[in-house]
């Protein structure tokens, strides 16, 4: 056991002794050391239970003959952090979670690792620890959020957004406001839509590392208590086996995992953690190919924003297993893949039953024959951009206008809820990338500002930023190369037609090559002033289009 280099021969005595002091039997140190990474606080609604999760995991793990040994990772709330200096600390998380991780994997030589994570950055972070590491590692997550009921119908927390938009068109009252703010978020648990941290937790039991149940099962129901007892049981039994992250995370589980992306509908976000879950496999996971993925895979799933299906439903239908099980009829997934149950993927998936194709469509009556994500390339975005195509309505799928041009969020912000964004405008938020925000924060704000003002059926959002998953409509992020590396959406000038076609995959600003020469001469891309942590962020991150991987990882 890796754990006998801690606890063994008379070198170890003096690590034994200090655990005798946690109050560790002699048995207990002979048994395998699991390590419990918690990221339970009390500021995240999704982590605010997860000690129940824990405790679960704890007796799963003893049953099965191991010794449980809890230790913590952080967690940010997005929502919280959401239209102030907060969201720049939120993506930079996900890298301090995957290297202290590391750190206390390593440091005490645990033999296996239950991951529980949550929320947005939370999943991929502890996701690349597991790859980075390589020793057996199970996820369960803490569940999602049960939908909010407005007025007779199901709502979430991009619902609160959009009203604060409404309300300031005059479209909705304080009243109003307040209803949704007391009753869209009735729950702990990641919130109800297909929004990122929904996203990851249903990706991981694609990638194989999360048992059945692990991304829909409400965080509410008694049923997630068992599934985390199980996940105790199924560390140990891939401890048995030897069965480790990179024989689970390999290429095909990463194809496999862009395929379900495009059936689900999932976050945008996928395209920024799936590339650098993959690079900590060593896997390297081009977005170039996701939309030769998309052309050939249906999207199955409208949950919310896209629609008006909630995680709750999802799991109802029969969950991702059914989704999977849909898809594979196409030819779509490998199933050879190894997963965290000791079964291939196809073995998983075998007694899956679409239960509501209401919520799971068929493979023959798809919302749309291409999948969710899209990724765009022109002149305004080289490298690729990435747009949620399935949250985008029919009529903004083609679009053309004037760039409104802002260098931040909150100008963006104050001009839209000042009346100044009109029908067909395209707004342009640039130098919020990973290196130039820094960070590259999430822009729920705006985008819910205009599709509560009534313009989420004409006006754009283009941003070297990124976007929530609760965001919808023509909202187009990581644009790549971004502004701080000089990247044409910083040569953008107010007025400058923008063309945008999603099926296409292209977006373009009507501006002539020898016009972008002649503006990149006067041109210095603007850096902004730093200090601690985001500071040293900025000086390492790589460009979106990568996946913000940290340089010399």
């Amino acid at each position: 056991m890796r754990s006998d280099n801690a606890k063994s021969g008379m070198q170890q005595a003096p690590a034994r002794s200090l655990m005798n002091a946690l109050g560790l039997t002699a048995e207990e140190m002979a048994r395998p050391l699991v390590g419990i990474v918690n990221s339970y606080n009390e500021i995240v609604p999704g982590h605010m239970h997860l000690d129940k999760i824990v405790a679960a995991v704890k007796q799963g793990v003893a049953m099965a003959g191991g010794t449980p040994i809890e230790f913590p990772a952080i967690a940010v709330c997005d929502g919280i952090a959401m239209g102030h200096v907060g969201m720049k600390y939120s993506l930079v998380t996900r890298d301090l979670i995957a290297d202290s991780t590391e750190c206390m994997a390593l440091a005490h030589q645990f033999d296996a690792l239950v991951m529980i994570p949550n929320c947005d950055k939370n999943v991929p972070g502890l996701l690349m620890a597991a790859a980075r590491l390589n020793i057996p590692t199970v996820f369960v997550s803490g569940g999602p959020m049960l939908a909010g009921h407005v007025k007779g119908q199901k709502r979430s927390l991009s619902s609160i957004f959009e009203a604060v938009g409404s309300y300031e068109a005059g479209l909705m009252t304080e009243d109003d406001v307040t209803e949704f703010e007391n009753k869209v978020c009735p729950t702990c648990g990641s919130c109800s839509g297909m929004y990122t941290a929904n996203s990851m937790n249903c990706l991981t039991e694609v990638l194989g590392m999360g048992l059945r149940g692990n991304g829909t099962i409400p965080a509410v129901y008694s049923e997630r208590i068992r599934l985390a007892k199980h996940a105790g049981m199924a560390v140990m039994d891939m401890l048995r086996k030897n069965i480790c992250p990179r024989d689970i995370m390999m290429e095909a589980a990463f194809r496999n995992a862009l395929t379900m992306d495009m059936a689900l509908g999932c976050s945008t976000n996928s395209m920024l953690h799936l590339p650098a879950i993959a690079h900590e496999a060593g896997v390297e996971l081009n977005v170039d190919i996701a939309n030769e993925i998309s052309a050939k895979t249906p999207n199955l799933c409208h949950l919310a924003p896209a629609g008006p299906t909630y995680m709750e439903d999802l799991n109802e239908a029969g969950g991702i297993y059914a989704v999977m099980k849909e898809i594979s009829k196409l030819g779509l997934l490998d199933l050879s893949c190894m997963t965290c149950t000791g079964k291939t993927l196809g073995e998983n998936i075998a007694d899956a039953v679409n239960k509501d194709t209401s919520v799971i469509r068929t493979v023959d009556n798809p919302y749309s024959k291409t999948g969710g994500i899209a990724v765009l390339r022109g002149n305004l975005a080289p490298d690729s951009c990435v747009v949620k195509r399935s949250a985008v309505v029919p009529e903004m799928l083609k679009h053309e206008g004037p760039a409104r041009v802002f260098d931040s969020e909150e100008d963006a912000i104050a001009a839209i809820k000042g009346g100044k964004i009109v029908a067909g405008d395209v707004v342009v938020i640039r130098y919020e990338g990973p290196k130039g925000g820094p960070g590259m924060r999430e822009m729920l704000n705006p985008t819910s500002a205009i599709v509560g003002m009534g313009l989420g059926s004409s006006v754009a959002l283009i941003t070297d930023g990124r976007f929530s998953g609760a965001s919808r409509g023509a909202s187009i992020g990581h644009v790549s190369p971004e502004a701080a590396l000089g990247g044409p959406i910083g040569l953008v000038q107010e007025g400058d037609i923008i063309e945008i076609d999603i099926d296409a995959n292209m977006i373009n600003m009507r501006v002539s090559d020898e016009e972008l020469a002649r503006r990149r001469e006067n041109w210095t891309p603007k850096q902004k002033e730093v200090t601690g942590y985001l500071k040293r962020y900025m000086q390492l991150v790589t460009s979106a289009d990568k996946g913000a991987v940290l340089k010399g990882n």
